[in-house]
């Protein structure tokens, strides 16, 4: 389990907590946040124990998940971002999410914290691929994986839960890439 939070010039990412409910629900419910992935929208409240318990459980059983982006100083987070293991085309892979409340956006807080995601797996977890699943129409996301050094794989990409979605990878192995499902819940 992360002892300490993750930091950067401007952020402090830490496991999420109970305390997070309202934030999660504000975040993924918001039209706008949830444009490109509406099949991960949260429909009611309801739901965000839910989300929250298995946010809860990765964590629990692989000691690392996504993590919650506070600016120093407030009371909520501004967003989420993290990484999940999952499975796609055969391989164990860590997923890139992250999510941020649109009042934050166009400020580098998602690429500043996808960034510290990523060299936190670099530390941790060198011997995982990375995947990031975009919808080719959304430009902000395309900016921010290949600022990552996450590199499209045409061969990789293709429907997914929300419709056409390119896949960008780091460390992918070669060999076989048979389909294989890769699960969709953020």
């Amino acid at each position: 389990m992360l002892r300490e939070p993750l930091r950067t010039p401007r952020l402090v990412l830490r496991q999420p907590s109970v305390a997070d409910i309202d934030a999660i629900y504000a975040i993924h419910s918001d039209a706008r946040a949830c444009e490109r992935n509406p099949a991960d929208a949260l429909a009611s409240r309801r739901e965000v124990a839910e989300r929250l318990r298995r946010w809860d459980t990765h964590w629990s059983e692989q000691g690392y998940g996504y993590f919650g982006i506070d600016l120093p100083g407030t009371d909520a987070p501004i967003g989420f971002c993290g990484i999940k293991l999952v499975r796609f085309r055969g391989e164990r892979v860590l997923n890139l999410f992250y999510r941020l409340d649109p009042a934050f956006w166009g400020q580098g807080f998602a690429t500043e914290a996808a960034q510290a995601v990523v060299d936190y797996a670099d530390r941790r977890l060198p011997e995982l691929a990375m995947i990031a699943r975009v919808r080719p129409q959304n430009v902000a996301s395309r900016r921010i994986v290949t600022k990552l050094g996450l590199v499209k794989q045409p061969s990789l990409g293709g429907l997914g839960e929300d419709g056409l979605e390119d896949v960008y990878t780091r460390r992918w192995p070669t060999g076989d890439s048979r389909s294989e499902s890769c699960p969709q819940e953020r």
